[in-house]
Order: structure tokens, then C-alpha cells, then sequence
């Protein structure tokens, strides 16, 4: 009792190889092969292929990862991981159920992609920011505002929501994704502090050293967005919070930047 089977172990591995392959969202896997099988030749020569289930093209295997990957995305959403089936995501995707298994051996698997994929959507959204304003305080207002109305989306929220209702069936994907939300999170905001104190006299305090700066951004996020994220995980529609972003961003700047410049963060 307890003691986790080779199974266990195998999916737990493959959670973390999903994770490592997420920059180019190929997924491509070394967890199966589909097994071709030729068709039964007609009369006459044809240069028609002859397999018809596993991974297409080389040039075409990206826009069935994103069609496979979106129809998952909408049918979890709107059914919940039990409710969504693969073969109705086969259908939405206009894709054979081989061509799902060639890329991910379980729903569980293409579930952990379609998380990661979304977690990697929104940090390359909030990579996106540019400030704005005259004064440092400005920008980073601006930047905190911009990062929730990203984080707090209706339908990523949502997603976010299945995860952690999974996380006691799957709890080394909800590690995972954890992982990965917390190391991307923390590198957006440090190249985002980065260049917006280069030139400001805030560049020049400990905090915001080449070796501290990833430090200073993760206490930049768990002030002005994570308070904000645990309330929405609890809302049934997160339009209700977005009255409070500003006010909320701009007291936890301010409490920001005074810690700073007084040595509270070094």
C-alpha cells in the first residue's frame, strides 16, 4: 500500500518530458509510436502514401498539434476532464484518434500539455508589456495591470480551476505545472524589471543586481499578482475583481518600491 508501481513512475516521468518540449509545442513523443499499416493496393500505379493514422508531414505536423491542442482546450472547458472524451476531441479536431495517441499516450498526458501550452501562452503575453508613464512607479503600475487583466482571462482561470481539481488524482502534474508557472513567471518579470530600471536610480540599489533580480521580481509578483489570482480561483466570473486591479496595483507598487529604496529587499 502507498508504494508507487513502474506505472506511477512512467507517467510521472512523462509529465516532466511534456514540460521540457513546451518551447516548441511539438510534443513529439517517446512515449509511442503509432503503428503504421499500409493499405491494400487498388489497380495501377499511385503515388498516394499509404498511411493513413500516426504523424503527417513534417510541415503539417505543427497545425495538427495546434488543432489537437485547441479542440482539448474547449472540450475540457466546457465538459470537465471525465466529460471530455477522446473521440470527441478527435472529431473537433477533424483528426484520427491515432493521430492523438501518437503524440500523447492518455487523456491525463494531453491534459498536462494543453495546461502547459496555456501557461506558456500567458507568459509570452505578459512578456509583451510595455510601459507606460513619466515615472518608474508609473511603469510598474502600468506593468502590474497589464500582467492581471492577462492572468485574470475568464477561460484561463478556468483552466487553471481543472487543474487543481485533478491535482489529487495527478499530483505530479499539478507539480508540474506549478514548476513551470512559477520559473516563467519569475523570468518575464525579472527581464521586465530589468529594463525598466536601467536607466532609473533604482538600477543602482541591491535589489535590483544582476544576482538578486530574479528575487526582487518574485516579490514583485506575489505583491501585485498573486493576491488577486487566489481570490479569482474562488470566482465564478472574475469580472467582479477587475474594479479593484488598479487601486490594488498601485498600493502594492508604492509598498514595493519604498521596501527597495529602504534595504527591505536585498
Amino acid at each position: 500500500m502507498g508504494r508507487r508501481s513502474p506505472d506511477d513512475n512512467q507517467d510521472s516521468n512523462q509529465t516532466d518530458e511534456i514540460a521540457i518540449k513546451m518551447n516548441d509545442l511539438r510534443m513529439a513523443s517517446t512515449l509511442k509510436e503509432a503503428t503504421d499499416k499500409p493499405s491494400t493496393p487498388k489497380r495501377g500505379p499511385s503515388r498516394r502514401a499509404a498511411v493513413r493514422f500516426g504523424r503527417p508531414p513534417k510541415e503539417l505536423a505543427g497545425e495538427v498539434d495546434e488543432r489537437v491542442l485547441d479542440a482539448a482546450r474547449k472540450l475540457f472547458l466546457e465538459r470537465g476532464f471525465e466529460g471530455a472524451s477522446i473521440d470527441e476531441i478527435a472529431q473537433a479536431a477533424r483528426a484520427g484518434k491515432q493521430t492523438i495517441y501518437a503524440r500523447f499516450s492518455n487523456k491525463r498526458e494531453l491534459f498536462t500539455a494543453v495546461v502547459l501550452r496555456d501557461v506558456a501562452s500567458k507568459m509570452a503575453q505578459a512578456g509583451s508589456a510595455v510601459p507606460s508613464g513619466a515615472t518608474i512607479e508609473e511603469r510598474l503600475v502600468s506593468v502590474g495591470i497589464f500582467l492581471l487583466h492577462t492572468t485574470l482571462e475568464n477561460e484561463r482561470m478556468g483552466l487553471m480551476r481543472l487543474a487543481i481539481a485533478e491535482a489529487h488524482r495527478f499530483p505530479d502534474l499539478a507539480s508540474t505545472v506549478n514548476r513551470t508557472a512559477h520559473q516563467l513567471s519569475t523570468e518575464v518579470a525579472a527581464k521586465l524589471l530589468g529594463e525598466m530600471t536601467q536607466s532609473d536610480e533604482l538600477g543602482k540599489l541591491a535589489a535590483f543586481a544582476p544576482e538578486r533580480l530574479a528575487t526582487t521580481a518574485r516579490i514583485f509578483l506575489n505583491l501585485v499578482v498573486v493576491p488577486l489570482l487566489l481570490r479569482a480561483l474562488f470566482e465564478t466570473d472574475v469580472e467582479v475583481l477587475r474594479e479593484e486591479i488598479g487601486p490594488h496595483v498601485a498600493r502594492n507598487v508604492a509598498f514595493f518600491l519604498a521596501a527597495c529604496r529602504n534595504a527591505g529587499v536585498t
